[in-house]
């Protein structure tokens, strides 16, 4: 397999993307987490299959039915691929309703129990009819299904029980129907401080309320996928907010791609969905536990029971921004990184909110993708576009599952007087980067903040990333070019210190990928990232590999690189890190470069590095290099947290040798943060402070 194109080379990336989901749902299974803590991974673990199958799986059917052949370098048809993923979902349903059932029962002896109406007692019953009457049956749907009814339209991800029922003056005549669950209600209701009921198990109990004169036969709750990709036609819109919002109630009427019904459900009721609905057979998935597992999030917040969750990190504000003084001063004599969650992102937050109430500031520009939903930044935002102060605001309508959130602050910002701009026709804008412009001296100054993740506080706080504050002159150059190019028609898309995609991050990473390999076996490459799919780039590690470059590659998703490979990979190693928190940080290192370590906000992936805007930033500090090397070792050198990638596709855990210190990254950086925050002193230095952080993280 020497010849780098051959297929065998190459990871599906749909099936690399299941085993990383397999990974989030193996965390469930650890004995030694918090039984919260396990439920919250099956939590996301069904939150990721829901997209997964709203947008992957539903663009391989379109594939299919446009009948594409071949769709990747590893050569798989749409076919084979769906194929591969309903066999690996089938497999692996076992494990997760294992894993549920297990969770609920050891809950249970921790008096947090989930049961069904039957099983609760009639106390608690009179509790759940009390809440059906005065909750449920007011806004619950019935369905009749019949000539002059006919089957409704089901939005995606819509939650409903159909229902077999007998006249009860016609005990032959069979009739069917369905009640719609509306999403208002909770999943999982509270009937006591330490009990849930699945909302389903109520309804159904109360089936012959919202059906009056009939008596229940067989009930079946079941929930549909639709495909939930847009397609938005930006060259023909004159009001792209108008175009976003027609595409959001267009994505509720998508193509059925899957169906998802109780197991041992009644055979002439999945006769009658399926008359209707017509989703292929192996489209068809049958469940014993509950269905939307994203909900438990219900279960797993509640605070009584936080004890059963892993002990919360307190994120610290450390030098130079831990006292009162003005973050501008800070940063006109110092470059900023900062490592999140670890240290707060409440400093972001501060540059902004600074900004907004600083006289001497005159304009305020960013790019904003997924922000929550009372977001402190774009309230600043508001506050200085309603003081005067020039605001432009890149917001991002097409961030997938965050367009009417976005939406919603577009208008605001609007209202308030900023510039808004809702994207690039056939782009979307992924970049992270603020840029505050101050009047100083009868000169204007910029200072600049480049992230790998969003401006969003909340995730900031289970998100591992990457801050950078400066105020260089290169750097501001570069910033007030891209902010024009996202606002104005400019034909310059070259960026002289950053780099810039969809023209140049990829051939400048390429660029350093082949000036190691030129090094041979001196040259090392660290990439961290959450995914590797395109082949360009995984060529270049290959020949670089070949050249005997020593390759560690910390890629948390997708990857389509196979490692191990005998006269292609050998000298690569790819490990992904799951854990407390969600590793989303991308940082390239490069031994021999002249300037060795970048941090960014793209992926290396076609639609990252060739259809997006993305931002590739290089850190010239040295004390900062150093900072994200010792990170990089501290995840590389993991081995509680981390699996390896095999050259046969699997993923083996890590196992721990018995005389080796165990090192988890996230607990080592949490204990590493707070002894520096404990040590420090309000008159500590800078300098100082990074003297002992050296001293401490050694000793870690």
């Amino acid at each position: 397999m020497s010849n780098l194109n051959h297929a065998q080379n190459f990871i599906n990336r749909e099936l690399s993307w299941l085993k990383f989901n397999s990974r989030v749902l193996s965390e469930s299974t650890k004995q030694e987490l918090p039984l919260l803590e396990r439920l919250k991974f099956i939590a996301i673990y069904a939150t990721n299959l829901d997209e997964f199958y709203m947008i992957r799986v539903a663009g391989l059917k379109q594939l299919f039915s446009a009948g594409v052949i071949v769709t990747g370098a590893d050569q798989k048809t749409p076919l084979d691929q769906l194929r591969g993923i309903r066999s690996y979902i089938l497999q692996e349903k076992e494990v997760l309703e294992s894993s549920y059932k297990q969770i609920i029962e050891s809950l249970s002896a921790e008096n947090l129990h989930v049961k069904n109406y039957a099983d609760i007692g009639p106390e608690l019953q009179k509790v759940a009819d009390a809440y059906f009457f005065s909750n449920i049956l007011p806004v619950s749907v019935p369905i009749a299904v019949n000539t002059t009814h006919p089957f409704p339209h089901l939005n995606n991800l819509s939650f409903s029980l159909a229902v077999k029922l007998i006249d009860e003056e016609n005990p032959e005549i069979f009739k069917f129907g369905m009640i719609r669950i509306p999403r208002v209600l909770p999943r999982f209701y509270q009937v006591s401080d330490n009990v849930y009921i699945p909302i389903e198990s109520i309804v159904e109990e109360h089936a012959h309320e919202i059906f009056p004169g009939y008596r229940l036969v067989a009930a079946a709750p079941f929930r549909i996928t639709r495909n939930a990709d847009m397609v938005i036609e930006e060259e023909e819109a004159d009001d792209f907010m108008m175009i976003m919002e027609q595409g959001l109630k267009l994505r509720r009427k998508g193509a059925f791609v899957r169906l998802e019904i109780r197991e041992n459900a009644d055979e002439e009721l999945l006769k009658f969905l399926n008359t209707h609905m017509q989703i292929f057979s192996k489209d068809v998935y049958t469940y014993s536990v509950p269905f939307n597992l994203g909900a438990l999030w219900e279960i797993v917040s509640n605070k009584d029971f936080s004890h059963l969750t892993l002990q919360p990190h307190n994120p610290k504000v450390l030098p130079p921004f831990n006292n009162n003084e003005s973050i501008f001063k800070i940063l006109s004599s110092q470059d900023v990184l900062l490592l999140h969650p670890y240290e707060s992102f409440d400093s972001v937050t501060r540059l902004v909110k600074e900004a907004s109430k600083d006289p001497k500031v005159v304009s305020i520009r960013t790019t904003l993708y997924r922000v929550e939903k009372n977001s402190k930044i774009i309230q600043a935002l508001i506050d200085a576009a309603s003081e005067g102060k020039q605001v432009t605001a890149m917001v991002e309508l097409k961030a997938r599952f965050d367009e009417e959130n976005n939406l919603h602050w577009a208008k605001a910002l609007e209202e308030a007087g900023a510039h808004v701009i809702y994207g690039i026709t056939g782009f979307k804008v992924h970049a992270k980067v603020t840029q505050v412009i101050r009047q100083e001296n009868n000169e204007l100054k910029f200072y600049m903040h480049f992230g790998t993740g969003n401006y969003n506080a909340s995730t900031a706080r289970v998100y591992t990333d990457v801050s950078f504050f400066t105020c260089r002159e290169d750097f501001a150059k570069d910033t007030t070019t891209f902010f024009h190019i996202l606002s104005g028609f400019s034909k310059s898309k070259k960026l002289n210190t950053l780099s810039m995609s969809p023209t140049q991050i990829k051939p400048k990473l390429i660029a350093l990928i082949v000036n190691e390999t030129k090094m041979g076996d001196a040259g090392h490459i660290i990439m961290k990232m959450n995914s590797l799919v395109d082949m360009e780039i995984i060529k270049a590690l290959y020949n670089a590999s070949k050249q005997g470059v020593k390759i560690e590659l910390i890629i948390r998703g997708i990857c389509c690189l196979r490692p191990g490979v005998k006269g292609v990979s050998e000298n690569i190693r790819v490990k992904s890190i799951i854990g407390k928190y969600l590793e989303h940080a991308r940082i390239f290192y490069f031994k021999n470069a002249d300037v060795p370590f970048y941090i960014s906000s793209a992926d290396c992936m076609p639609r990252n590095l060739e259809r997006r805007l993305e931002l590739m930033t290089p850190i010239y500090e040295k004390s900062l290099q150093e900072k994200l090397f010792e990170m990089l070792q501290l995840q590389i050198n993991d081995n509680t947290l981390s699996w390896e990638l095999q050259s046969d596709e699997s993923y083996v855990k890590t196992q721990i040798d018995p005389e080796d210190k165990i090192i988890n990254n996230h607990i080592i950086l949490e204990e590493y943060i707070n002894k520096i925050y404990k040590t420090l002193k309000k008159d500590t230095s800078s300098h100082q402070a990074e003297a002992l952080a050296r001293k401490l993280f050694k000793e870690s």
